[in-house]
């Protein structure tokens, strides 16, 4: 946030037709010293700006140039562009953020994303979390102190449950989250889908969508069993991956059933994302790729008919100029945001598979 002062004690003398000499008189400076300000060099004592805003009829707000307005709509386009930039920039966000957090360190949406990501976000190193403890705890009690929105003091929350699982605290840990955070039972959807009668259009919509949803969540769960099952070595977890995804695929075609297609979407993206991330061949990858976006495939066409299917997948996934599920997954690979996807692209027979998939 910029420090407008000077700019403003100009603009108000010149208003005023008032000269630097009758100003400088009037505060009994030099008139050195308001050429200063003016020029944006140095700042008026603190003991000036009260007296200051008095002979020229304004507030201090006024004075200082502190519009509340123009600083919110900065910082959401600061935040807009932090967002932007996570994925697809790591540097460039790190120092949009790092520079935010300096400007405007008492705004509660920056404060959380810059403790998150010194944190490294989800993927956090307890040696990182012990050694910006003090700091990260300042930041959580000022948003439990101060901050309203529900999110931000979740967040708030399970950074403290972070810090103390790294201290090898953590059945207190645990703690937080069992009397803090929702059950599975106490979600948003859930709540949403109870709202109605359970013989309306809108009670059999919000079913539907809460099923689309939580069989998407099933399918990663059931991806990370498999893939951090420690009794199986990297050539069996892709055999098995194949083996389940080629399984609940055919059930799609049987069932031409969306149910199946979340899963199997679910279950083969979680894979193959710990698959490219943590050592898995190029050739599982590639085949991994293909399952996946059949299973997309036939999300995109499900969403065509079912407003439920659409509208579970671009609740959370998709911006609006994606046409559908299946494009943004494509588009995605296609303009890569992480190194090793990059890589990827120099494979033949990954770019096929893009291109068999691409509209």
């Amino acid at each position: 946030m910029e420090m407008n002062i000077g700019t403003n004690i100009k603009r108000l003398r010149n208003s005023k037709n008032i000269t630097q000499e009758q100003l400088s008189a009037a505060m009994n400076v030099s008139c050195a010293a308001v050429s200063k300000w003016e020029r944006g060099e140095t700042y008026p004592d603190i003991t000036l700006l009260q007296p200051l805003a008095y002979f020229f009829g304004v507030t201090l707000d006024e004075l200082m140039g502190y519009d509340q307005e123009k600083i919110q709509a900065e910082i959401d386009e600061i935040i807009e562009l932090f967002l932007q930039n996570r994925n697809k920039n790591s540097k460039l966000a790190n120092e949009i953020i790092l520079k935010a957090y300096r400007d405007y360190p008492n705004d509660f949406r920056i404060m959380n994303y810059y403790m998150w990501r010194i944190a490294g976000d989800a993927d956090n190193d307890p040696d990182i979390m012990l050694a910006h403890k003090d700091e990260f705890l300042g930041i959580c009690d000022k948003i439990l102190d101060g901050c309203t929105n529900d999110k931000i003091r979740l967040d708030a929350w399970n950074m403290r449950a972070k810090i103390l699982h790294a201290e090898g605290k953590t059945d207190k840990a645990l703690d937080i989250y069992q009397s803090k955070f929702l059950t599975w039972w106490g979600t948003s959807g859930q709540k949403t889908e109870q709202l109605f009668a359970k013989n309306t259009e809108e009670y059999y919509y919000w079913v539907r969508r809460n099923m689309y949803e939580l069989i998407s969540l099933a399918g990663d769960k059931l991806g990370r069993t498999v893939f951090f099952d420690k009794s199986l070595s990297m050539k069996e977890k892709a055999e098995k991956a194949l083996k389940y995804g080629k399984l609940m695929l055919d059930l799609v075609d049987e069932t031409d059933d969306a149910f199946f297609a979340g899963l199997a979407e679910g279950f083969i993206g979680r894979i193959r994302n710990d698959m490219t991330f943590r050592g898995g061949e190029d050739k599982d990858i590639v085949a991994l790729l293909d399952l996946n976006l059949r299973a997309a495939e036939k999300i995109a066409e499900s969403e065509k008919i079912n407003k439920a299917v659409h509208d579970a997948y671009f609740s959370h996934s998709i911006s609006v100029e994606e046409s559908d599920f299946l494009t943004w997954i494509v588009n995605a690979h296609l303009n890569p945001s992480f190194p090793k996807h990059k890589e990827l692209l120099n494979n033949p027979e990954y770019v096929r598979v893009l291109k068999k998939y691409q509209k």
